[in-house]
Order: structure tokens, then sequence, then C-alpha cells
């Protein structure tokens, strides 16, 4: 009679928590997707018109036309020329004397119901006016008065043809290097700019909160994002959800951090335009919506790291959770060292020609630093600094828990055979 026996041992038993955390992570991510869709059905803008500010308006109350045009001559010359802005078919009007000096610029008008004529434009050559060349490619703005009169002012140096190379080229390189998941990523961001032109910028022109409209537009950018870049997955699964709580806390401390410091926003030109001219929408709401998509990135970078190295370090034989969360934290605040100073870096440098003006008004560094333009640099770096290093330990934790870490199994036993005696 013959026995046969066959052993295998474990050294890592089975992980139960990974189903049961999957199905949770899972059934939390579907739960939140409903209610921002439901969110975004809410707070829909209304489309409603409204009026255009004066200084984008043109003559007639509309919206300021521009046209594409090329410099064909500039030379100096007396100021005054009755040809101005005029439409020319021939030879410009000359200078009455006592007009100073300006640059006098013939621009050939490329584009719109004139195109084929010229029209002059002056410049004194003070600070704030263009230099323009021979050849250069501009954009002229065309008014037409009450009686049919059309007249082009300088607008913009055409950009369109150099941003596109640029744009390319980025994409080009993104592609090259990370394949379809680059492509993916740049979906991600025509993505993102659509969210925020279709529905977030129209429902805070509404007068809308900015809190829930700047938190729906953001987790809509995020699921798009994410799943998009780095595919569905249990490891993107808890990024995004690692990602989402970092961003409620991000809106909790902007709120606190503007309320705390008394920022208004009203420090900065273009918030006081809006003030002016768009009176239903707030400023400080404006500006704590620039705070919570300010920070999405950055922890969008952060916790896709974090479940991507939790993952990897749950592949390799013998890890428990708790090895994996450590040596995922370890990584996580390298990350955070090399971020965090990125990130204030960053701000700092959006704020460097006012810094620059501080720097020749004699006044003392305390004054500098506690008034609102650079205080909003300050809050912005704090709010996205603290967000940043709580999204860590929060999105490792998340990931350590769905990851089944990797058994080790023992080779078989070879069975051995056993003669019995009859």
């Amino acid at each position: 009679m013959t026995h046969s026996h066959a052993h295998s041992h474990s050294l890592q038993g089975p992980s139960p928590l990974g189903p049961l955390a999957a199905r949770i992570v899972v059934g939390l991510l579907v739960a939140i997707g409903v209610v921002v869709l439901a969110c975004a059905a809410w707070l829909w803008p209304t489309q409603q018109k409204v009026d255009i500010p004066l200084p984008f308006q043109n003559a007639a109350g509309g919206a300021v036309t521009t046209e594409g045009g090329h410099v064909v001559s500039s030379r100096a010359t007396a100021c005054g020329s009755s040809s101005v802005g005029q439409v020319l078919t021939s030879v410009p009007a000359p200078a009455q004397d006592g007009g100073g000096q300006c640059v006098q610029t013939l621009i050939a008008i490329d584009s719109g119901p004139n195109t084929g004529a010229n029209t002059v434009l002056e410049f004194s050559g003070g600070p704030g006016q263009p230099n323009l060349a021979v050849g250069d490619e501009i954009r002229i703005s065309r008014e037409v008065d009450e009686t049919g009169t059309t007249t082009y002012s300088f607008y913009d140096y055409e950009r369109a043809w150099p941003l596109f190379g640029l744009a390319a080229v980025f994409a080009v390189v993104v592609v090259a290097v990370a394949g379809w998941r680059g492509l993916r990523a740049l979906i991600g961001i025509v993505v993102a700019f659509l969210v925020l032109v279709a529905f977030m910028l129209p429902a805070l022109r509404d007068g809308t909160s900015a809190i829930p409209v700047a938190l729906v537009a953001s987790a809509v950018i995020l699921y798009a994002v994410i799943y998009l870049a780095h595919g569905v997955s249990l490891r993107t699964s808890a990024a995004l959800l690692g990602t989402l709580t970092s961003l409620l806390l991000a809106a909790l401390l902007s709120w606190g951090a503007i309320e705390l410091t008394h920022l208004t926003g009203l420090s900065e030109d273009q918030n006081n335009e809006v003030a002016a001219y768009l009176g239903d929408v707030s400023i400080t709401g404006l500006l704590l919506a620039g705070f919570i998509v300010g920070s999405l990135g950055v922890l969008n970078d952060v916790t896709v790291t974090q479940a991507s190295t939790v993952f990897e370090m749950a592949g390799l034989e013998n890890s428990s959770r708790r090895t994996i969360f450590l040596g995922a934290m370890r990584v996580g605040r390298d990350h955070i060292a090399s971020t965090v100073y990125t990130l204030v870096l960053a701000y700092a440098g959006s704020a460097l020609p006012l810094l620059l003006l501080f720097s020749v008004a004699n006044r003392s560094l305390a004054d500098v630093l506690t008034s609102e333009s650079v205080a909003i640099e300050i809050a912005r770096s704090a709010v996205g600094g603290i967000a940043l290093a709580l999204s860590v330990p929060l999105t490792t934790g998340i990931a350590a828990v769905l990851a089944t870490p990797r058994t080790a199994t023992a080779p078989a036993v070879p069975s051995g055979r056993r003669r019995s005696r009859t």
C-alpha cells in the first residue's frame, strides 16, 4: 500500500483586507461621483447674458473686434497725423507742426472687411508703448462708430502661431516620452479646460457660492484626469480617493486662511475690475476658488506617486502592510521636501514684479510681508503646503489597505513513497 504526501507552507497568510477594502473604496468613489454629477446639475450656470465690461467694449457697446495686420514701415515724425487709425489706400497725411515727436507705423490690414488697405498708428515711445519693427505680426482692434466710420488701434502682438508651435512641441515630447499614457494626459488637460470654461467660470459669473462650484469642478477634473492618464485600477482609485479627501481639506484650509488673514483680493487690478463690472461675483469667493483649483496639480502629482510606490512595494516578497506603509512614507517625505519649496518658489516667482517694487520703496520687511498682495501668495503657499503634506500619509494609508502584499510560497515537499508490509 502506497501513501503519497505533498506539503505547501505559506510564509505569509492571505490578506483579508484587500478585497473588502477594494469594495469599500470603489463604492465610495461611485457614490462621490454620483453626488458630484448631481451637484454639477444643480449648480449648472444659467447662461444668462451679462453686459460686456467697459474696458472690453467697442464704441457701440459690443465686444471688441480684432483683425490681423503686419508692420510695413516705421519712422520718427511729428505727432498728430489725421490719418491715424483711418482706413488708407494712399499715402498717410503729414502731421501738423508742434505736436511733439512720435513713432509713426504704417500697418497693412490682413483680415476683415478692409483687407488689403493700410492704417497708421502713432506711439509716443514712453513706458508701456510697443516697439514695433518692420514685419512684426500684430492684432489691431476695429471699431465702427454711429456714422459708419471705421478706425483701428493697436491691440496686441500676434501670438497664435508661436503658441501653437510651443503647444505642438510640448504634445510631441510628452507623447514621445510617455506614450499612450502621455496622450491620455493631454486629453485630460483638454477636459480640465472644458470644465473650467463651460461650468466653473459661468457659475461664478452667476454669483454662485465659490466653495461648492470649485469643489465640484475640481472633482470632475480629478475623475477625468486621473483615470484618463493612469487607467482604471485600484492603484489609481487609491490616488483619486486620497486626492479628493486632500482637496476637501484644502478647501477648508483656504476658507480658514482667507477669513483669518482678512484677505479681500482687492489689491489685484483684475479683481477690482471684476468687482466694478460684475457685481454678482464675490471677490473673496473668486480668491477662494483660485486657492482650491491651484492646489489640484500638486496634490495629483503627490498622490499618484504615493499610490504607485505602495503598489510596487506590495509586489515584493515578504512584505507586510506595515513595512509597505513605512517604506512608502520614506519616499513621501522626500517628495514633500522637494515639492513644498517648489510650490513656494513658484508663487514667489509669480509675485516677483511686486517684490521688486517693494524692494525700492524703503518699506520694512514686516510691512511687505503683511501687505495683502504678498499675504495672498503666502497664504496660498501655506494652504498648498499643508494639503500636500497631509495628502501623503492619507493616500499612502489608503493604498496600503488596498494593495495585497505578495505571499511567498515555499517549494512543495517531494512526495515520498513508503512501502507497507503486508
